[in-house]
């Protein structure tokens, strides 16, 4: 039984806004996040940059708490000042089981930072596969983002060819011209990804009807 002597100083901030309960999601210490939060810690403080105990705990794979977390009440949907979610987080991070928990959990699939890129297009450029096929799952937007990229450009220029497949598979146009008027396959041969720019590139001037 983990005991805490817990004054008003335990629940306070620190100068980047942080407190004992963030530190507890970050280092996994489910007990001590419990106790926390009987204690009076609010599931959804936040840090200066609004980063919330949910989002630290997506973000270093902490399914455990990530589920206590939001049977408390934590928004899945809470961002950070750059417009990045738990969901985005877990999704650059590659924890495709956390993915799938705040998808359950009603997060936004296609919630996106600041600059454009959603979960999908982050995974699919990190080659996150696992997190891509869990995404795939909540009908993600496979068309050009607000960032002038698909995801499959993001995978093409990558050189994830495990990742190329899942999102064909899933609708994807292999003949989608970027902002700077680049297909995938166009992305792929200036990386020197062969694999890909064949796979790809075997599509020319047809649209995937899968």
């Amino acid at each position: 039984m983990i005991q805490i002597q817990l004054s008003q100083n335990c629940l306070s901030g620190s100068e980047d806004g942080g407190s004992p309960l963030f530190v507890a999601c970050q280092c996994g210490h489910m007990e001590i996040v419990k106790e926390l939060i009987k204690r009076g810690a609010k599931v959804n403080s936040h840090m200066k940059d609004k980063a919330t105990p949910l989002f630290i705990a997506a973000q270093n794979g902490h399914y455990k708490i990530l589920v206590y977390l939001l049977a408390q009440g934590a928004e899945p949907d809470f961002r950070r000042t750059d417009g990045a979610t738990p969901l985005w987080i877990a999704a650059q991070m590659g924890h495709d089981h956390i993915v799938a928990q705040l998808l359950k959990a009603g997060a936004f699939v296609d919630a996106s930072r600041h600059d454009g890129a959603t979960p999908l297009f982050k995974a699919a450029h990190k080659g996150h596969s696992a997190v891509v096929g869990e995404l795939l799952k909540y009908k993600p937007s496979l068309e050009i983002l607000t960032n002038g990229e698909s995801a499959l450009h993001a995978a093409a220029f990558s050189g994830s060819l495990t990742v190329c497949k899942q999102l064909i598979g899933a609708g994807a146009d292999p003949n989608l011209k970027n902002q700077e008027g680049y297909t995938p396959a166009d992305l792929a041969q200036k990386q020197k990804h062969n694999a890909v720019y064949e796979y790809l590139g075997s599509f020319a001037g047809h649209r995937n009807k899968n």
